[in-house]
């Protein structure tokens, strides 16, 4: 199933009690890997899977914690530390600045929607859009 907002289509991905807390799951939406996160709060991020320093699908893999008020994983590969909610790389490990491209969640009941990068518009969209 599949959700309108905006004029673009969000892809159902999972439930949300498919999701374990502070553990990544990857999904794939189309030929994109992403890694879907639910957090300590009951947020549930999602950025891409592809590690911009290894070019591994590992994200998911990461290890979750904060920085600050910031929700972060670090990469598995070399442990380059980035925020969920921006995909900006805090800890690049003295290489250079790189980013994890995030996509917007949308929860309708029980169930996870996301939208790419490209097609996520500058506010929450809702299924009322």
């Amino acid at each position: 199933m599949s959700v309108v907002a905006a004029d673009t289509t969000a892809v159902r991905v999972c439930r949300i009690d498919d999701l374990e807390v502070e553990r990544g799951r990857a999904a794939l939406v189309g030929s994109e890997q992403v890694a879907v996160f639910l957090l300590c709060d009951g947020s549930i991020q999602a950025v891409s899977n592809l590690d911009p320093f290894s070019g591994a699908n590992v994200i998911s893999r990461g290890i979750v914690g904060t920085r600050g008020e910031s929700p972060t994983v670090a990469s598995p590969m070399h442990k380059q530390v980035f925020d969920l909610r921006t995909g900006e790389c805090l800890e690049s490990q003295g290489r250079p600045e790189a980013h994890l491209p995030v996509w917007r969640v949308i929860v309708s009941g029980e169930d996870v929607h996301l939208l790419p990068p490209s097609a996520a518009p500058a506010r929450h969209p809702t299924l009322e859009d």
